[in-house]
């Protein structure tokens, strides 16, 4: 772990280490196998962990996924974080097993619809408060609060009033051992958001991210631009880099999260890139445990190889690799690739062209774009 920048939030214990205040700055990562093929899984947490990872999350999707939970964590010591996506209940069975619970505001509408999120909230903080786990508030540009979208059109608007929200709800049941992120796929909105957030709420520890980075060296740049300006001026207690790789070369994203802080520290970071902003736009979530089919990092790579001749338009191409994120992280593209177990959904905008196999998807995009480029 790395020292840098006095930071005025709160410290707070996760696992071995803490969180805030005066600890150091956090790097953690996101295991890409699947939670239940325990060898690959066991063996990525050790790579990751051996390359300078504080915090590995996996993701909890089913009771498999907590059986081999249960295989998993005698055989590491690792700080290990449980990313829920629907079902948050799920959170009593993994707690007694992990020292961290993510849950995301904008999924805790999607079981138990006839129960009050303030009821869910309650459950979560009582499981924590039972088995000694922090929490994160994930807030997530793509996946908002659909009832706080209704009443705020602004994304921006929409997540710090979700963010806030559930602060308030969990500080209201007692409980103060939790970090929040507000995680955009735009360096800039990032660290604006980062600002917002942190000037009415300096006390919270925050977790930084810029969600969908992509790939190499696109993903690092992006990074660098939202986290560089953030840890130096104190703002951000634990990073992550979300980076589109191969399982192979996922210790990248460990390896670049303690570059940026070490450079942050020694002075050593950029003004931002001209191209931020501008132009060709690809963001792909990042490779993990979620993704339904392992072809999405090829296809992901395949669309920006194709697309290298488009850098002056500006059209931005999500390519996303699960059920998860893929509906919503795709609708404020201008094309959009959601990846199931057997064919790829293309969208443009929000709206839904067709499912193709993997391997025929790539020639209606190249359609889809030079029908926008015609138009533009």
């Amino acid at each position: 772990m790395t020292s840098l920048h006095t930071r005025k939030t709160r410290k707070i214990p996760i696992g071995s280490l803490f969180v805030g205040g005066d600890a150091p700055i956090a790097v953690q990562s996101m295991c890409a196998t699947h939670t239940t093929d325990i060898d690959e899984t066991l063996a990525q947490i050790n790579l990751l962990e051996d390359k300078g990872a504080d915090f590995i999350r996996i993701a909890v999707d089913s009771r498999k996924d907590v059986a081999a939970l249960k295989e998993l964590r005698p055989q590491t010591n690792a700080n290990l974080v449980v990313d829920l996506q629907e079902n948050y209940r799920l959170a009593k069975e993994v707690a007694p097993y992990v020292q961290k619970i993510r849950y995301n505001p904008g999924h805790l509408h999607h079981h138990e619809r006839d129960k009050e999120v303030i009821e869910k909230v309650k459950f979560l903080v009582g499981v924590c408060k039972d088995n000694d786990c922090a929490m994160r508030i994930g807030v997530n540009f793509g996946s908002l609060d659909p009832n706080v979208k209704e009443e705020v059109e602004d994304p921006m608007d929409s997540a710090l009033r979700s963010a806030f929200h559930h602060v308030e709800m969990v500080e209201g049941f007692d409980f103060h051992r939790f970090v929040v992120s507000l995680k955009s796929s735009d360096p800039l909105k990032v660290v604006e958001i980062y600002k917002k957030f942190a000037a009415q709420r300096p006390d919270i520890p925050l977790h930084l991210g810029v969600t969908e980075a992509g790939m190499l060296p696109e993903g690092e740049i992006k990074s660098r631009v939202a986290f560089e300006q953030l840890l130096a001026v104190g703002i951000g207690d634990t990073i992550r880099v979300s980076l589109t790789l191969p399982n192979s070369e996922k210790h990248k994203e460990i390896e670049i999260g303690h570059k940026i802080v070490e450079d942050v520290k020694a002075g050593r970071f950029r003004s931002v890139p001209e191209f931020i902003g501008k132009g060709l736009n690809v963001i792909s979530c990042p490779s993990c445990s979620r993704v339904e089919n392992g072809a999405f990092v090829e296809l992901a790579q395949e669309v920006k190889k194709v697309t290298e001749s488009l850098k002056d338009k500006d059209i931005t191409i999500a390519v996303m690799g699960c059920r998860v994120n893929g509906p919503g992280e795709t609708d404020h593209a201008d094309l959009g690739l959601w990846c199931g177990p057997n064919h790829v959904n293309l969208k443009r905008g929000s709206e839904k062209i067709g499912a193709f196999a993997y391997d025929e998807v790539i020639p209606r995009l190249m359609q889809e774009i030079e029908a926008l480029t015609k138009n533009a």
